[in-house]
């Protein structure tokens, strides 16, 4: 495999990174890439639900598939690494099959350890009628063995209350809480008002999202950033068998890491290309993480309540 060398001019450290944006299929380029050589495998794989990139078939054909290809993926992974495996609905003809549970039965197979199953909650997408509209997916996170990559402290979340003490027993008057704040849980939020309630709340990539390129269901680099800077360290590999427009590859280079991405449609890999060379000239635009999302302010026309009978009126006429 040809790796390309990313030099990191984001800061004042010259770090030199490698890469390889693979235009290819999945299962034979894993084939020749060397055994336990990945130390974190992040991904979202196709769905199954007829998008662009993708041939719809049964949900059990598809499944076979994911698990020719998940097979590789275990065996490039190093014995401390992980997978991170984001996923959400199979729908067909009205019916939801969670293929989180579905993955679960392939990963366990294959005796992969299951540490968490994370909410990811957004509060944009497609809009349902004869079911509540669906405004999350879940990322598995396996690991290998026992021995794991685990960074917490680099993903922890600011405390509501940081200055609370022991106020009895043997701590009494001392923290109570860490210092760098506290374990965000498997829910994942950024807003400062749901720290409470631990929900981290990442904006999926719609059309005004600073990161939008043509692909219609595209992951946001501060989603992988998460994964990357909890389960690597500095220098390590990491790999998106199903790369798109390259977010797993950014967020790893961001990071001081190396990334490899595979991607089949030729036209996503020129788009990958041309993000990491953005981010190597510093002008990458990225949705930083911890951002507040925005909130129309109660003035505006768009979060006012419209009249109910103008509203019937018009629904009535369409």
């Amino acid at each position: 495999m040809q790796y390309k060398t990313y030099e990191n001019t984001c800061d004042f450290e010259s770090v030199k990174l490698k890469y390889a944006i693979e235009n290819g299929d999945a299962l034979e380029v894993l084939s020749g890439m060397e055994s336990e050589s990945i130390s974190l495998i992040v991904t979202s794989p196709p769905y199954n639900i007829g998008k662009s990139y993708e041939t719809k078939t049964s949900i059990e054909s598809y499944l076979q598939a994911q698990e020719n290809i998940i097979g590789e993926l275990i065996r490039v992974l190093s014995p401390h690494g992980s997978i991170c495996w984001e996923v959400g609905n199979f729908v067909d003809k009205g019916e939801i099959f969670p293929l989180d549970i579905f993955y679960y039965q392939i990963f366990k197979k294959h005796e992969l350890q299951l540490r968490n199953r994370i909410v990811w909650r957004f509060g944009h997408g497609l809009h349902a009628s004869n079911r509540f509209s669906g405004r999350y997916e879940t990322i598995l996170w396996f690991t290998k063995t026992k021995n794991y990559t685990f960074n917490l402290d680099a993903v922890r979340v600011p405390s509501k209350y940081p200055g609370k003490r022991h106020f009895k027993g043997p701590n009494k008057g001392k923290l109570s809480g860490n210092p760098l704040g506290k374990n965000p849980s498997d829910i994942w939020t950024t807003i400062q008002a749901d720290w409470d309630s631990e929900i981290w709340d990442i904006p999926n990539v719609k059309s005004n999202h600073p990161e939008k390129t043509i692909h219609p269901c595209q992951f946001p680099v501060e989603l992988v950033e998460r994964c990357v800077l909890a389960l690597t360290n500095e220098d390590d590999w990491v790999l998106d068998p199903f790369a798109g427009v390259g977010s797993t590859v950014l967020a790893a280079l961001k990071n001081k890491r190396n990334g490899i991405g595979i991607e089949k449609k030729a036209e996503y890999c020129a788009i990958a290309a041309e993000r990491v060379k953005a981010l190597e000239n510093g002008c990458l635009k990225t949705r930083p993480i911890g951002k507040k999302i925005h909130e129309p302010s109660t003035k505006d026309k768009v979060s006012s309540i419209p009249n109910l009978s103008n509203y019937q009126r018009e629904t009535t006429r369409i």
